[in-house]
């Protein structure tokens, strides 16, 4: 399944979501619990809890990819970058693409892929291989669900792309799948392994910025000209997604959150409890649509309501706030925000800049090259790869395909895919309750005040 997708398979999806029932409902508020914060009911723990659970130790990796457009075609060269990997079978709809990514696998010197290529639903023989280890889903956003769940229970281990899921049921779906089948199921967030980032998460851990209080991430990003591109999202798959009326915020909250939540030990001693999201109208695509396209194209029948720009502010059980902005259809330069403050001073990126005291006395904003001794050994001691984001794609597929062969627990798990996508369908609801509270559901079931590691992680003896 690629990121390129025929409206047939668009509907497809709908049913296919089946795969995983036997989920509960959704989650609803119940009574204030210890951390003072509204709790939600949640479905009956059908399996063992996946927090600190590590994989089963081998020398090859032997994945699988789902989805080889313009995500998972980008990814393959990574992912074959990374020692210890064999790419043993390949799936999307278009036998072109499916021959096109095969091609990479052979020409790295490895042995031809399986190819999978045979309709929607294909991927579900291929998940049955049993030369599997890790199946990556880099498919439109309706099939993360369906493709997560049928690799989970045919026994795969899975990273799913960005957001993870669109509902809090299937979210609910997928962590009760991971618990159940004992396999991970990660959100392969890359903006986690960024160099900024990573230097900020290591020195919010050494206490550099003192007691945090807030912090912002973002996805700001001008896609107007490819949403309404005839090629580079067929049929134009994720403009749809500005059609849905119970989808009107943030679609893509994972790259600005993720980074953050990290800063915060979200999951690992603290957890978001609410969100809280206001929406502007929805002007930006019918705006350019008028200026760019031809009447009678058949985006002329559409109506756009997903909010130009989403603002939401949540809350964390320590009473840490966290702005997240959501915008993908007005003109802008790009930004994640990725702001960290706490008591001790303050950073602030795109451009990188940072305030700490006792160091910064003058007022005045310092360079953030000042902190390089803080950047992650992945930066300074793994040669640089393949790949695009600035390196942090190679470094998010070298870093899970390293704790996949030497045993150890992943840098993100299920409980943080959830919480990080879980502002999709809340921040809509939100907005459609005039900015009202959204309890988010302790999907770690209790667990999160364990300390725990996560993506600031100790540089294995071996590599």
């Amino acid at each position: 399944m690629s990121d390129q997708v025929s409206r047939r398979s668009l509907l497809a999806a709908g049913a296919a979501i089946g795969l995983g029932s036997g989920a509960q409902a959704e989650a609803s508020p119940n009574d204030a619990a210890q951390d003072g914060a509204a709790q939600q009911d949640w479905p009956r723990q059908q399996g063992r809890s996946m927090i600190n659970v590590p994989f089963e130790r081998r020398d090859t990796v032997r994945l699988a990819i789902i989805g080889l457009g313009n995500r998972g075609g980008g990814m393959i060269g990574s992912f074959l970058a990374v020692p210890g990997v064999k790419v043993t079978a390949l799936c999307d709809i278009r036998p072109e693409f499916a021959a096109r990514a095969a091609k990479a696998v052979t020409g790295a010197g490895q042995p031809a892929p399986a190819l999978y290529t045979k309709g929607d639903h294909d991927f579900e023989n291929m998940v049955r291989r049993d030369d599997i280890d890790l199946v990556y889903v880099a498919s439109p956003w309706e099939w993360h669900v369906p493709m997560a769940l049928a690799a989970l229970r045919a026994g795969k281990h899975v990273g799913v792309e960005t957001p993870f899921a669109t509902s809090i049921n299937e979210l609910w779906q997928l962590v009760d799948a991971s618990e159940r089948y004992q396999r991970h199921c990660m959100q392969l967030e890359n903006c986690c392994y960024g160099q900024n980032e990573m230097r900020v998460l290591r020195m919010a851990h050494a206490g550099l910025f003192g007691d945090l209080l807030h912090g912002a991430g973002a996805y700001i990003h001008d896609l107007r000209e490819l949403l309404f591109s005839d090629t580079y999202y067929e049929a134009e798959w994720r403009r749809a997604w500005h059609t849905k009326r119970e989808l009107k915020g943030d679609l893509y909250p994972t790259h600005g959150l993720g980074p953050v939540a990290n800063y915060m030990d979200i999951n690992r001693g603290d957890r978001i409890v609410r969100i809280s999201s206001m929406g502007t109208p929805a002007l930006g695509l019918a705006e350019y649509r008028a200026a760019h396209e031809q009447p009678g194209d058949s985006s002329w029948k559409e109506r756009y309501v997903e909010s130009d720009t989403t603002i939401s502010l949540l809350q964390t059980a320590k009473g840490r706030v966290i702005r997240l902005e959501h915008d993908v259809s007005t003109p802008h330069p790009y930004s994640r925000l990725n702001h960290l403050a706490g008591t001790k001073g303050k950073f602030e990126d795109y451009p990188p800049r940072i305030y700490l005291e006792p160091k910064h006395t003058n007022d005045q904003w310092a360079s953030f090259d000042e902190f390089k001794s803080y950047d992650h050994w992945l930066w300074t001691d793994v040669p640089p790869g393949p790949g695009g984001h600035g390196g942090m794609d190679y470094y998010m597929a070298y870093r899970t395909i390293q704790t996949m062969r030497l045993g150890l627990v992943p840098d993100m798990d299920v409980y943080d895919g959830a919480v990080w996508s879980a502002p999709v369908p809340l921040s809509s609801r939100s907005i459609d309750q005039h900015g009202a509270p959204q309890q988010i559901p302790d999907f770690t079931r209790g667990r999160w005040r364990e300390k725990r590691p996560g993506v600031d992680s100790v540089k294995p003896p071996k590599n």
